[in-house]
């Protein structure tokens, strides 16, 4: 089988949806002719012509209305932001009309777009190029927010929410496009192709939206993680010699808290994990229903290692990425109450 990073990865679904489906198109700023500033839709405009691969002005509410305006006739347009940095122009058509329209039109009228964009930090872009606004996302109803972890994963997840009759937010973390990083900087960089997760399948599969995956059993703690923290998560239970189980959610809407409930109830202590500000971030919604659903089961208050409460900063990056040492922390004040 064929080893893939995750940009690869993602063109690779990209390329399969395009051609087992005519209605799929890609766009965005640079994602035609370019192929994407990450070079995710390279050759894609070559392959399937100009009104399949195409550019799009800066203009981020303008691409998802008409991703919007395309899904509603039928197509099952993917565009690209270029950074999830500069979605927030486009934050009113997905929110005002991209979640409501099946509701608003009692499902006579579906969204099935697809919005594509990089995301996280760890790569010195500062507070313009490094921001995690998934919670927004989750917010609210009507969309499905999907962060892969690997390119096996970006492929089936990005394929699946393709197929997808509502629309869904799919965040690329940048930081793995090439290789894990599990959150060592001054570490060197390990290529994908070393990784049994880059075995990706050429052809069309799916990896279900909705349903989290256990990529490290463990019985001493649980630790819930998504996209380049699932490897941070993992580099932390390794170095403390920790027996840490560690769960990649996959998709924060839906979220599978079946999975996570079902490891907590094993371990009795929780640790929940992301790059996103702490405030309000995802993890405060999962450790809610952590604690909904495990309560009897908790052997210590649950813990969550973020970003903090600033913007990103540059020259402090790796101050506040969270990394291997703050998530080993955490684990040591729940395993040793």
């Amino acid at each position: 089988m064929p080893t893939m990073n995750m940009i690869q990865a993602l063109n690779s679904a990209l390329d399969v949806m395009m051609a087992k489906d005519p209605n799929v198109l890609s766009f965005g700023e640079d994602a035609g002719y370019f192929g994407g500033v990450f070079r995710v839709t390279d050759g894609l405009q070559k392959k399937h012509g100009l009104t399949r691969s195409f550019d799009a002005p800066i203009s981020e509410g303008g691409i998802v209305a008409a991703a919007i305006g395309m899904g509603t006739y039928g197509l099952r347009p993917v565009v690209e932001v270029q950074f999830a940095d500069y979605i927030y122009p486009g934050f009113d058509q997905i929110v005002s009309e991209a979640a409501r329209i099946r509701y608003r039109s009692a499902g006579d009228f579906t969204v099935p777009i697809t919005i594509r964009t990089p995301y996280g930090g760890g790569i010195f872009g500062g507070q313009t190029h490094s921001q995690s606004p998934e919670a927004l996302f989750a917010h609210v109803a009507g969309i499905k927010t999907v962060i892969p972890s690997t390119p096996y994963d970006a492929k089936g997840l990005l394929i699946a929410a393709i197929e997808d009759d509502d629309p869904v937010i799919f965040l690329e973390p940048k930081r793995i496009y090439n290789g894990p990083f599990n959150g060592h900087h001054d570490q060197p960089v390990q290529a994908w192709s070393k990784f049994k997760e880059a075995e990706v399948p050429e052809g069309h599969y799916t990896v279900p939206l909705g349903k989290a995956a256990v990529v490290r059993e463990g019985t001493a703690v649980t630790v819930v993680a998504y996209g380049t923290m699932v490897h941070v998560a993992k580099a932390a239970a390794e170095d403390s010699g920790i027996d840490a189980e560690v769960i990649d959610v996959r998709t924060i809407v839906p979220l599978d808290i079946d999975t996570i409930a079902a490891s907590v109830k094993k371990t009795g202590r929780c640790v929940i994990l992301h790059e996103a500000t702490r405030t309000s971030g995802f993890g405060a919604e999962i450790a809610a229903q952590v604690q909904e659903t495990c309560f009897y089961h908790l052997e210590a208050p649950i813990e969550r290692v973020t970003g903090w409460d600033t913007p990103y900063p540059h020259a402090f990056e790796w101050q506040y990425f969270p990394g291997p040492a703050r998530v080993i922390d955490a684990m040591r004040r729940v395993t040793e109450r």
